[in-house]
């Protein structure tokens, strides 16, 4: 084989990627409509979910030590396999469908995905120079970008599939997908891209830095706010309050995934031109999603139980707030990168994006609770607070910053 240099190596690990994330979204979509459809209430829905979450959080911590171990082709390599493993989990007969065992496939998946991503958003530093932190902001929300795009199209290809073929039809058709991808990475990957110079010890996991420690609380937050309405209670709501069809919902939420990935590879265009610095206007971009949600929160109590007026309001609603979170994310997502040990990338990474499991961990589990219990208005009055949480922490989010150019 050829030796291929790091810039080359990262395009092989994003095309991965892009190919998991396609199969993680349509998994996801897969789940959530045929297990209503076969009568599961809404927290029945998110405990599914449960380990998928939190093996996200672990997988995180594990996952960004094993990369800098033993390099980032080989965790992408082994997220690969893993989502081949979980995705055959599902296509035993329905009567063995139980909970407990779409938790554990979802588990594999998880891990599976953070693996992934971990290993993507780490290679993006390595193959930038330190000066040019500029591009550094394009390359990471472009790669943020495209992958949510990507995924809005999986819940597309989900609810097609669906439609389309039977349950056992559809996972075998992302099973083919995932093949693909593990054996192109198999033969086209062969640097250690971000092995680090030292071994870490298992410690080392932990950050260390008090900036990146506020950042990643910031992002916790920040994803259950979503989460908490986003993940369960929003789907649902159209199906059983709206009348909406499966492949109805699973078309919009591709279009809004799709929609968001755009704005996220568009954010330095909207935050460059700005005189504030980054961390400013992360706190800014806070307390406008706050906004977005409260007056979200208030039209839908205002116009009542008006179906029509119901899917204006949050058709509309979700666009907006889907543009301003997006410029969150890639606020985060760039900051983070910006912050983490050049020589130690994957160890930073991993615990930021520990933090971010952590946080859909949370809201989805609130998301099929507060749903059950409450219904859609306390899922985004929770919303609310947890923004108001991510604005407070952003406050504090350190002002020194490097050159930019």
């Amino acid at each position: 084989m050829m030796k291929s240099t790091p810039l080359q190596q990262y395009g092989v690990i994003t095309a991965n990627y892009w190919a998991f994330t396609l199969s993680d979204g349509a998994l996801r979509m897969l789940v959530v409509l045929y297990f209503y459809q076969l009568g599961y209430t809404p927290l029945a829905i998110a405990m599914l979910f449960l380990f998928y979450e939190f093996f996200g959080v672990v997988t995180n911590l594990v996952g960004g030590w094993l990369g800098a171990r033993i390099g980032l082709n080989r965790t992408m390599q082994l997220g690969m396999a893993l989502q081949i493993g979980a995705l055959a989990m599902l296509l035993v007969d329905k009567s063995l469908l139980t909970v407990l065992w779409v938790m554990a496939a979802q588990a594999l998946s998880g891990i599976a995905k953070d693996l992934n991503k971990m290993s993507a958003k780490s290679a993006i530093k390595l193959v930038v120079k330190e000066q040019q932190q500029g591009r550094l902001y394009q390359w990471v929300a472009l790669l943020t970008g495209s992958k949510n795009a990507l995924k809005g199209l999986g819940y597309f290809l989900g609810g097609l599939l669906l439609s389309m073929l039977s349950f056992q039809g559809a996972v075998w058709a992302l099973i083919a997908l995932v093949a693909l991808g593990f054996v192109l990475s198999s033969v086209l990957l062969g640097e250690d891209l971000g092995r680090s110079k030292f071994k870490p010890k298992f410690k080392d996991v932990f950050s260390k830095s008090a900036a990146l420690n506020r950042l990643s609380l910031a992002r916790l937050f920040l994803f259950a706010s979503r989460d908490v309405w986003f993940v369960v209670a929003l789907p649902v709501f159209f199906i059983s309050q709206l009348g909406w069809q499966h492949q109805q919902v699973g078309g919009f939420m591709a279009l809004w995934i799709i929609a968001y990935g755009v704005v996220q590879s568009m954010a330095p265009r909207f935050t460059r031109s700005n005189s504030h610095s980054v961390f400013k206007q992360a706190q800014r971009y806070s307390g406008l999603l706050a906004l977005v949600t409260l007056l979200l929160l208030l039209a839908l109590v205002f116009i009542g139980n008006n179906s029509n007026a119901q899917t204006w309001v949050l058709v509309l609603g979700l666009l907006l707030f889907g543009a301003v979170f997006a410029i969150n994310s890639s606020l985060h997502s760039y900051l983070v990168v910006k912050l983490a040990d050049r020589d130690a990338v994957s160890l930073d990474v991993g615990f930021y994006y520990m933090a971010n499991a952590s946080g859909r961990l949370i809201g989805t589990l609130l998301s099929g609770w507060l749903y059950q219990v409450s219904g859609l208005l306390a899922c985004l009055a929770c919303a609310l607070m947890l923004q108001l949480a991510t604005w407070w922490v952003s406050r504090h989010l350190s002002s020194g910053e490097q050159s930019e150019g």
